[in-house]
């Protein structure tokens, strides 16, 4: 079983009308979408936070429970919700303005984790806005740095930048590189390479944080597919890539969420989710996760919104 835990917040899409500005609200949150695109695909999930019971709360607990995410990790509280206004312009990605303060998923904090994991998780996944706000983010790490044991379970981190919800760079990045060395896997995009290390480019960029601990890194390259190295026993790095499916993009909102969604998933169905089995890893297997994972983003992509692909729709696209 994989947890996800993080923001859960409403992303207010723009949805024009009569001539006047309008927005749709509809659940998002990078750690939830990611949680409702692996609990699409079949594979057991669950998500850690903290939501509001206002009726936006409701709306977020409601949509996890609908795709079969657990929620009995969930604390509830009278806090507002998240409010995420998105913006979209052809051929770039999708802008946002974050209201967060004193909200119920930022107030997350670390008296409210459970002592201890269920036995059954074997994943847990983190990152995104939710590093960036106290106290929830001292919450997730101290919950990191507690499971981070060679025994522990398989931890994922996606960090989806966000610069305008980073006051003090520097200070980010040393506890971004603290993140990092506690991780197993490490999925980073172009954004995040160039907000984090800027202007040393992608195979240095890479080469920096594999050398950090984790035992694999995942780059995502928008329509140039996504690559994956992975360090083997004996010190030798496994360089794999795969392509996207060339599909209508309607926006780019969930892709990467719910491309880390599926790999992960892809690890848990095949019996790769633990340190052990990501070093067993075959340059075969390492291609078939990436291009499935490629596909979900895909489909996710031909739609509108953060609406993620069932297993079956996945499976559909073929090879």
């Amino acid at each position: 079983m994989i947890l996800c835990c993080g923001e859960a917040l409403i992303d207010m899409i723009p949805a024009p009308s009569g001539g006047e500005d309008g927005f749709i609200p509809r659940p998002g949150g990078s750690p939830y979408n990611t949680a409702v695109a692996i609990g699409r695909l079949g594979t057991p999930v669950r998500f850690l936070g903290r939501l509001s019971t206002d009726f936006f709360g409701e709306m977020l607990v409601r949509r996890l429970s609908q795709d079969a995410v657990g929620t009995d990790l969930i604390i509830r509280s009278g806090e507002n919700s998240t409010l995420a206004f998105v913006r979209l312009e052809p051929g770039k990605e999708p802008a946002y303005i974050f209201y967060t303060q004193g909200s119920a998923d930022s107030s997350l904090n670390p008296g409210d984790l459970p002592p201890a994991l269920p036995p059954e998780i074997r994943c847990i996944l983190f990152g995104s806005i939710s590093m960036t706000m106290e106290p929830v983010a001292s919450a997730i790490e101290t919950l990191i740095f507690r499971e981070s044991a060679p025994q522990g379970p398989v931890i994922s981190l996606d960090p989806n930048i966000r610069p305008f919800m980073i006051r003090d760079r520097d200070a980010y990045v040393k506890r971004f590189e603290r993140w990092v060395a506690a991780s197993t896997i490490a999925k980073i995009s172009k954004a995040d390479f160039d907000f984090i290390y800027p202007g040393l480019g992608q195979e240095k960029s890479l080469e920096k944080i594999l050398a950090m601990g984790p035992r694999m890194v995942l780059t995502t390259m928008g329509a140039g597919g996504a690559r994956a190295l992975l360090l083997e026993e004996g010190g030798t790095v496994l360089d794999v890539s795969a392509p996207v499916v060339d599909l209508p993009v309607a926006d780019t909102i969930g892709a990467g969420d719910t491309f880390h969604g599926a790999f992960l998933s892809w690890l848990e169905r095949k019996g790769k989710m633990s340190r052990e089995g990501l070093r067993s890893f075959t340059k075969k297997e390492l291609y078939e996760a990436l291009f499935f994972a490629n596909k979900a983003a895909s489909l996710v992509c031909s739609r509108h919104g953060a609406d993620p692909p069932s297993l079956a729709e996945v499976e559909a696209l073929g090879r």
